[in-house]
């Protein structure tokens, strides 16, 4: 047995299922090792960055340990974007990468890349193996590490070292698994507990730390009569149609979850690091839970602090806090909630038949059509917004993105990883065309592996969210840096040897959603939809005001001078903003 092996030999004690990489020389005997047993699958995919999210969506999934593989310099940095994805989402994963044979190392070899320079932001802890004495208890380490905290780590295997015969047996041991719970001190809860019973109107802010505390959340915001507020992350978590949910706040979110915030006199902020210091009440008395301590007063000041898990704080908080009475604010806000509801469910309305279509209408047929336990891969842009109006994540229904880092190119990686890991629940992709086509070669690693995901490409042939950031800075879209040109995304599935099918009419996004949920094979709808589709954020700053209308100006002004890209987008947004008045 060589390193190699033992390396794999421990993976697979730790309940390593599944690598996803791109094999080279340094990972060669790895592969090798793989390829003498049947427990452990290797993945191949055809860019390093589609390894590192397939292994984040595992993570995210089960918690348990996902892996990605690449080869020494060029390949190992590949991985570095996805693996940053993991790190921002607390996501344990591993990264094994290969290195140039030790006897080489510091001589500006072919393909030498300093790894641990270059890997000390992204790893919580680098295994830098330089002999098979020391190789098991670093590896395991590794492991522990990234399990424990819920963070990447790497694992650096030298060529030569990698052939190496196996030593160190002696301490490979099994991976210890936690049952812990960071449990408050009842003083910081009191302190909690008094300042939210001083209040006369409370809004939770509810992040995705509250996803083992589902059930203590909703009890406590209904003994405070308080309305829930959830990020993205945690939509999956307070889906849009459980009782007290009144949506989301921040670019993406709606009046409702954006007033409850913000008009609310206590805020009880619940496993969130929520970031946009724009869209948080800074006169407010609040209350933030947080495992890190580091975070709690991170976006605003807060009132009272409590170091602990959801779970064990709400669970006493329920037996402090006195139970309200005044049920006004909470009602008003689910009201409010109803009602742009109804008003996104006459958005995406199927007989909207404007041409180029309206998107948020395949968002709502999705939303009808998947499996109460579907996963969604959410691409980062203007996918995010149809996601987060159009599809209410009810049931055992999961999603996965790029949430925090915020990359383009996470959707379709993601699905794969995901639909792998769980070959009989629906994978849907929600992706745009700009995202899609950054790794649309993977498409033919679903296709090989017989993955049956569905992925949904947005296709307004721009990038319709930078548009939208231009704008609001009060410039003129610039189409010579947002213009996509794309192929026909249906042709290509079938070219690589799945299904597909380009929908440009309303009737006939139904039965394209119908035709994908059934297909076995891997299925690419190519959604020809608006880029004229204008979409607000809950609140309208002056600063937005100023900028879009400056904006407007300038394009009014280049297309009356000719410019006809800028007409037809001037055309658009007037076109689709009537289909929604009349």
């Amino acid at each position: 047995m060589n390193v190699s092996d033992q390396l794999l030999q421990i993976l697979t004690k730790a309940g390593v299922r599944q690598v996803f990489g791109l094999t080279g020389d340094a990972l060669n005997h790895f592969v090798d090792a793989i390829r003498k047993q049947e427990r452990v699958k290797w993945i191949t995919v055809r860019h390093e960055e589609t390894a590192a999210y397939a292994a984040y969506a595992q993570a995210a999934l089960t918690g348990r340990l996902g892996v990605c593989a690449g080869t020494v310099g060029p390949g190992a940095l590949h991985l570095i974007n996805g693996l940053y994805n993991a790190k921002k989402e607390r996501a344990p994963v591993l990264a094994i990468t290969g290195q140039v044979p030790m006897v080489q190392q510091g001589t500006n070899y072919f393909q030498e890349v300093d790894l641990k320079k270059m890997f000390d932001d992204v790893c919580a802890y680098q295994a830098i193996i330089r002999t098979p004495e020391e190789a098991p208890r670093m590896i395991l380490r590794a492991i522990r590490i990234a399990l424990a905290q819920g963070v990447v780590c790497r694992i650096e295997l030298p060529a030569d070292v990698a052939a190496m015969p196996a030593a160190g047996e002696r301490f490979i041991s099994s991976i210890p698994s936690s049952d812990a719970m960071l449990v408050p001190g009842d003083r910081s809860v009191k302190e909690a507990a008094a300042v939210l019973d001083s209040g006369k109107h409370v809004t939770i802010l509810a992040g995705a730390g509250c996803r083992d505390a589902r059930q203590e959340v909703l009890q406590l915001a209904k003994k405070l009569k308080a309305p829930i507020v959830h990020t993205f992350r945690a939509a999956d978590i307070f889906d849009r149609d459980t009782p007290g949910v009144v949506g989301l706040t921040g670019l993406i979110g709606d009046p409702p979850g954006f007033h409850a915030v913000m008009k609310a006199d206590r805020l009880l902020m619940l496993g969130t690091d929520f970031p946009y210091t724009d869209f948080l009440p800074h006169g407010t008395e609040t209350v933030q839970v947080d495992t890190r301590l580091e975070n709690i007063g991170n976006r605003t000041p807060v009132k009272a602090a409590v170091h602990g898990d959801v779970k064990a704080t709400v669970n006493k908080l329920l037996g402090m806090v006195a139970e309200k009475q005044d049920e006004t604010f909470r009602a008003s806000l689910m009201d409010a909630f109803d009602k742009w509801k109804d008003q996104m469910r006459q958005d995406a309305d199927p007989r909207e038949d404007h041409e180029p279509l309206h998107p948020q209408i395949f968002a709502r047929a999705i939303d009808q059509q998947a499996a109460t336990d579907a996963i969604f891969t959410i691409e980062t842009g203007t996918s995010a917004i149809w996601a987060a109006r159009h599809i209410s994540f009810h049931g055992d229904r999961r999603i996965l993105g790029s949430f925090n880092h915020g990359s383009m190119g996470v959707g379709l990686p993601s699905a794969i990883g995901a639909q792998a890991l769980f070959p009989q629940r629906e994978v849907w992709g929600l992706v745009g065309d700009g995202s899609f086509v950054m790794g649309m070669q993977d498409f033919l690693t679903a296709v090989e592996r017989k993955l049956p995901i569905k992925i949904i490409v947005f296709n307004n042939s721009e990038l319709g969210f930078v548009k939208l950031e231009m704008e609001e800075a009060g410039l003129a879209p610039q189409y010579e840096a947002l213009k996509q040109f794309n192929p026909n995304f249906a042709d290509y599935a079938r070219l690589c040897g799945g299904e597909g099918i380009r929908v440009e009419h309303a009737k006939d996004i139904q039965a394209a959603i119908v035709m994908a949920k059934n297909s076995t094979k891997p299925f690419i709808i190519d959604a020809v939809v608006s880029g004229g589709e204008v979409s607000f954020p809950p609140h309208i700053s002056w600063k937005q005001i100023l900028g879009f209308g400056r904006s407007k100006v300038k394009e009014a002004v280049l297309a009356v001078s000719g410019n006809a890209k800028q007409w037809q987008n001037l055309s658009e947004e007037i076109e689709t903003s009537i289909d929604k008045l009349v």
